[in-house]
């Protein structure tokens, strides 16, 4: 039986954080380390491996994380092998991710991984969003906030991030933030940025825009994308020129959100408002 095995990497030119997208048959990979906290999903098939003494199997939609200097490998257990999504995070993104989004952590603070395997779809999901947001490239303040998320939940049980959080819709703080995000729609903005203009840390910014807005300030930023991208295609301009003007990286990356938001394609769009098909 001929085995086929292929690996899809991309690294996030922001974040130099890694995305990996592997499928495997038979013997994978010899026992190894990594400088970077590895959280992955698996995708299908059962991925066997070691870590320390202890052997694992990993079936579809477990969370897998390890700690850089964590030794492990990599085996499947059938022929069908297995598929897995991965993030290598880089420490130093950790460190500095953690004084971003949480104004009480500790100086220096790191995380330890909560466990190397578990069954937890709100983990899993958060990191396929992660990954998704990351391997394609997504808008700056998206991949933000997706990083955020995950780190949110990677970290839940440490106790100085047990903190209240109140929400003030008068806050002219977050007035000016979704002004900003009116005035510079087309251009790349992160949820960094949009904190420290906020004097607040990113974790009060999401809840704080959410509650006056109804939004979190990456989907705010991506609906006022689509307003007006519709606007363009409805005065007859191509798929691809609307994407570049509406901030958009091209014309796929604007139809995955088109579609996510209106179950139509931009040209579907296009062709109903304007009666012009493309040329």
């Amino acid at each position: 039986m001929t085995m086929t095995q292929w690996v899809d990497i991309v690294q996030d030119k922001d974040t130099r954080i890694e995305t990996i997208r592997a499928h495997f048959e038979g013997h994978a990979y010899d026992a190894h380390w990594h400088d970077s906290y590895l959280v992955g999903v698996t995708e299908s098939g059962v991925q066997q491996f070691h870590s320390g003494r202890v052997k694992y199997r990993s079936t579809p939609g477990k969370v897998f994380t390890l700690a850089p200097g964590e030794v492990h490998d990599g085996d499947a257990v059938d022929r069908s092998g297995f598929t897995y999504r991965m993030l290598y995070i880089p420490p130093e993104f950790l460190r500095h991710a953690l004084q971003g989004i949480f104004e009480n952590a500790p100086d220096r603070a790191e995380i330890s991984c909560p466990a190397t395997l578990l069954q937890d779809d709100v983990l899993a999901a958060a990191t396929l969003s992660a990954f998704d947001a990351l391997h394609r490239q997504d808008f700056k303040i998206v991949k933000d906030h997706a990083m955020q998320q995950l780190i949110s939940l990677l970290t839940r049980r440490y106790t100085w991030l047990q903190k209240k959080v109140t929400a003030d819709k008068n806050n002219p703080a977050i007035h000016r933030v979704r002004d900003y995000l009116h005035d510079r729609v087309g251009e790349e903005i992160g949820l960094t940025e949009l904190a420290a203009m906020a004097g607040m840390d990113r974790f009060q910014l999401n809840r704080q825009f959410l509650h006056c807005y109804g939004l979190p300030p990456h989907a705010y930023l991506v609906q006022l994308r689509l307003v007006k991208a519709r606007a363009l295609l409805a005065r007859g301009l191509l798929p691809a020129d609307a994407a570049a003007l509406a901030g958009f990286a091209d014309q796929s990356h604007m139809g995955r959100w088109f579609k996510r938001a209106y179950y139509l394609t931009p040209a579907a769009y296009r062709r109903i408002c304007t009666s012009v098909p493309d040329r």
